[in-house]
């Protein structure tokens, strides 16, 4: 036989009931009278909704109504978690208000990069204006840290996960466990590969991106007017990150028939990602690899331009280049480019030594990040604008990207100040 039960607790009680918007559901005959005495002892709200859980079978709460539900308000128990336990379960205080949304889990992979704290940030801004509540979790580029994270979110009940994968390839076993449990999962910029639960992707047009990284350097160089040949050596991104190949497939859609032309030469002949990458994007590893090439090939020769998919590595290079004069005297620094306009670099090219960087407005991708996940818990069709380019082994991940920008010092100004990106304060 199903069990009615009656509350029981502390002056504290009522109080957070109503700072929740919940009231007591009493026995029949008994609610009215119940409800004016606490509205009239303890000042509650009018304006709430029934628990439908109780402590004593009712019965008993029937017999005993003014002495037992009474005193028990008044003498309480010993902890608010035993009233929230015994109100609502293991699972925690559930949404009683129709309009409350749910929580959104947000896994970033670290917070080295200073453009995935702005990522997070923003994600977190944009979801908390639309009622969602947030679980916004950083995991230091440690793969485990951040499948445990995942898990904890899933095991709290988030109904949405937003997803930037430290490593892309291993995380389906654990989106197979979320999506057991009906969780969404949204890739954030990072497509999440080898998984068929990954529901949409959220990103830029990467292949975009190593366009104009590869373009700004064909500018600077002065090509195709200008004969050449010029020294260039590439660097790519993390091969743990399916858009490291993004972008340096788009980077070489461009330098290709300049270097089958000789117009642009790679003097240690290390042009594919096999050779090229940079394990976790990582700065130091970029300015080890730069050192080692420029003893071993550079000796007689200058550097004319670099290839860089990301600003932490762009640092990297140039602290190399100019650790053995690049930049100084008559040692002109070499032309090097970017990705995410990270101030460090745009002061880098404010100052002449990078040479490019690619401005991808994060409070766009947390908008667009946001629509998709009002579209998903709406059970409405999701906004994307392709669904062609990103196969992550499994599925077409249904994409919607955004268009980059280059930027240079001849539009820093307009791009990233007078948008509010950045104060002038914090760059100049």
């Amino acid at each position: 036989m199903q069990k009615a039960f009656c509350i029981q607790g502390s002056p504290s009680l009522p109080d957070f009931l109503s700072s929740v918007g919940l009231s007591l559901d009493l026995p029949s005959g008994r609610s009215g009278a119940f409800r004016r005495t606490l509205s009239s002892s303890f000042d509650l709200s009018p304006a709430v909704v029934s628990v439908a859980a109780r402590i004593m079978p009712s019965a008993a709460c029937d017999r005993n109504f003014g002495r037992h539900v009474m005193s028990r308000i008044s003498t309480g128990l010993a902890s608010l978690a035993l009233v929230t336990t015994a109100l609502f379960g293991p699972a925690g205080l559930g949404s009683a208000n129709a309009d409350d949304k749910p929580t959104v889990g947000i896994a970033m992979p670290t917070k080295s990069s200073a453009r995935w704290i702005a990522d997070g940030n923003n994600i977190v801004k944009t979801l908390q204006s639309r009622g969602y509540h947030t679980d916004l979790q950083y995991a230091d580029d440690d793969v485990p840290n951040q499948v445990s994270q995942i898990e904890n979110m899933v095991a709290k009940g988030d109904k949405v996960l937003v997803i930037a994968a430290i490593d892309g390839t291993t995380l389906s076993d654990t989106l197979h466990k979320a999506a057991q449990r009906g969780v969404k999962v949204i890739a954030y910029d990072r497509l999440i590969r080898n998984s068929p639960d990954v529901s949409n992707y959220a990103t830029f047009d990467n292949f975009q991106v190593g366009v104009l990284q590869a373009s700004s350097l064909v500018k600077a160089l002065g090509l195709p007017d200008a004969k050449g040949p010029f020294n260039i050596e590439l660097f790519g991104g993390s091969p743990d990150d399916n858009n490291a190949y993004f972008f340096f497939n788009g980077a070489m859609s461009v330098l290709k028939p300049y270097l089958d032309s000789g117009k642009l030469v790679i003097p240690s002949g290390q042009k594919t990602m096999d050779k090229v990458s940079t394990l976790r994007w990582d700065g130091a590893t970029a300015q080890s690899r730069m050192d080692n090439l420029l003893s071993a090939y550079y000796t007689d020769r200058h550097l004319d331009a670099v290839l860089s998919p990301y600003d932490g590595i762009s640092i990297g290079i140039i602290s190399s280049l100019k650790g053995v004069g690049y930049g100084s005297g008559d040692t002109k620094i070499a032309y090097v480019s970017g990705q995410d306009c990270e101030i460090p670099s745009v002061k880098s090219i404010l100052a002449g030594d990078q040479y490019s960087s690619i401005f991808k407005d994060t409070r766009k991708l947390a908008g667009v990040t946001a629509d998709m996940v009002d579209a998903m818990l709406a059970g409405k069709t999701v906004p994307v604008n392709d669904t062609k380019s990103y196969n992550n082994g499994v599925k077409i991940v249904p994409a919607y990207l955004l268009t980059p920008v280059v930027v240079t010092k001849a539009n820093i100004r307009p791009t990233l100040i007078d948008s509010g990106y950045y104060t002038a304060s914090q760059i100049e």
